[in-house]
């Protein structure tokens, strides 16, 4: 069964269809197993996966031992096993990080993104479709027979056996879009979904991991805990993630850089796109930049001169 999947139409940041579905594609799972799942992780990244319950999904980050993130992350257990949802080329990279440390754990790492796939719903239409069509939700994370369920505010996503994906998309063919269209909604969000490219140069607070909840200070050590640390008690963080959404004359990709209109006119460097969706010349991206860049400050995409770029607010907020 093939379903026909739309690449979106509409101003990235104007709203959504009634309902969308969009195969996450661009998003892989590694899957943790075995008896010391949650102590091994509990020493490995940024969240407090001890504390975590079966029925919701946690931001977190994996760093590396100076601090910087390798990978940032949705948590969320299915039965036993700890699934990390994270961009693909996070996934190929981080694995092989994670698995150096789990020789000495009673612990099974795995890619699970051959075996799962993953769908976005969203829209008005989002509460009623899913339970039309695959269950009745009854937390964050909702376990349904061979599916799991993760809910975020209005949207939803679906893990379930990849042979069983087309037959979802077909109940709503003329809702599926393409990977970007739900991208616009985590932009929006404010969320950082860090590719391998961007992998460590950042601290988690670079790019505002604890408004959502991801890091624990009073967890314990962690790889990288003590940077985070610092960050928190003695400051010293000069960055911060942002949303801008504007016009851009040329192709935009992880690689892509925002510069900063000084008061005598001239652009200085900001910082680094870490995710961006488009549809033909307009934009919505995140890009970490200095974290006193003003709220009016006008933007550009470098090698861009003619692009016009400007900052969104923030659905949370950065204060302790």
């Amino acid at each position: 069964m093939t379903v026909s999947i739309q690449t979106p139409d509409w101003v990235p940041g104007t709203g959504t269809p009634e309902l969308l579905l969009s195969p996450l594609t661009h998003l892989g799972l590694i899957r943790i197993s075995g008896e010391q799942t949650r102590q091994f992780m509990q020493g490995q990244v940024t969240s407090d996966i001890n504390g975590q319950q079966a029925d919701e999904w946690c931001w977190g980050a994996h760093c590396d031992p100076k601090g910087k993130m390798l990978a940032s992350f949705r948590s969320l257990f299915w039965g036993d096993d700890l699934l990390l949802m994270m961009p693909v080329s996070s996934v190929a990279l981080d694995l092989p990080q994670l698995q150096k440390y789990a020789v000495f754990n009673r612990v099974e790492l795995s890619d699970a993104t051959e075996n799962l796939a993953m769908v976005g719903i969203a829209g008005e239409q989002a509460a009623q479709f899913v339970r039309e069509h695959i269950g009745t939700v009854s937390a964050q994370v909702t376990q349904l027979d061979d599916k799991l369920l993760l809910q975020d505010g209005e949207r939803f996503i679906v893990l379930l056996p990849r042979d069983q994906r087309d037959a979802l998309l077909a109940q709503a063919p003329q809702a599926v879009y393409d990977h970007s269209a739900w991208q616009q909604l985590e932009i929006l969000a404010g969320y950082a979904n860090i590719g391998a490219h961007h992998a460590g140069q950042y601290v988690p607070q670079m790019c505002n991991l604890q408004a959502l909840d991801g890091i624990s200070f009073n967890k314990g050590c962690y790889m990288g805990q003590e940077t985070v640390a610092r960050m928190k008690y003695r400051g010293g963080n000069k960055r911060a993630l942002y949303i801008v959404k504007g016009e851009i004359n040329v192709l935009v990709n992880d690689e892509s850089q925002v510069e900063i209109r000084l008061d005598d006119g001239s652009f200085r460097r900001g910082g680094n796109v870490i995710e961006a969706a488009q549809t033909g010349n307009h934009v919505v991206l995140t890009a970490v930049l200095p974290n006193d860049t003003d709220d009016t400050a006008v933007l550009r995409l470098a090698r861009d001169d003619t692009s016009e770029l400007s900052l969104l607010p923030r659905p949370y907020n950065l204060e302790d």
